[in-house]
């Protein structure tokens, strides 16, 4: 995955709660074999109402999404997050996440940004009342700002996740940080031990 280490952009507010990853991503999607092109199938089924909030011309090409509480609430499909980043968007905001699809996000790059209620109710009315409105999450500083609006606050994150997202390590990256010791490891093995063809 990329490194991540400032967000700046508009946003999307999705003035809704209990957003579940069936409701992000359908499943009907989850039959397709590759990891790419989730993005269409994305809130697909609210998408059918032209007056949906990603189907309007002024919330385009944003890379935020903002939410209500307890976003990505139900099973575990990591096809939500690729979902949320095959269409764009490099972060999330919400008062408060699902736990497996915060992990999930961390674990792809999508930053999950858990902030206070009455800070993300401002900023998801700030967006409403201005689509054009920049948003800035620093993933080092665990902050996230409006300065248009007036609007600022913090965002938790564990020193590992904080790190992993730093430095773009997906669970592939984390296991070649070790790759000098793994080459070791295999020029000194039994050679009675199975292998893997490379």
């Amino acid at each position: 995955m990329r490194a991540v280490h400032v967000i700046t952009g508009r946003a999307v507010p999705l003035d809704r709660s209990d957003v579940d990853t069936d409701q992000i991503i359908p499943s009907e999607w989850l039959k397709r074999v590759e990891r790419t092109g989730f993005g269409a199938g994305l809130f697909s089924e609210w998408r059918d109402d032209r007056d949906f909030v990603l189907n309007r011309p002024e919330h385009q090409g944003a890379t935020i999404l903002i939410a209500g509480p307890n976003f990505g609430t139900g099973s575990s499909r990591e096809h939500a997050v690729w979902a949320l980043l095959d269409y764009g968007f490099e972060a999330v905001i919400s008062p408060r996440f699902g736990d497996i699809f915060r992990n999930n996000s961390t674990k792809q790059g999508l930053v999950p940004v858990k902030v206070d209620p009455d800070l993300g109710r401002a900023l998801l009315q700030a967006v409403q009342a201005d689509p054009n409105l920049e948003i800035t999450i620093d993933v080092a500083r665990g902050t996230v700002e409006a300065p248009a609006a007036g609007l600022a606050g913090t965002f938790p994150l564990d020193e590992f996740t904080r790190e992993r997202l730093l430095n773009g390590w997906d669970d592939i990256g984390l296991t070649l940080r070790h790759e000098d010791d793994i080459e070791r490891y295999e020029q000194h093995r039994a050679r009675w031990l199975p292998t893997v063809a490379g």
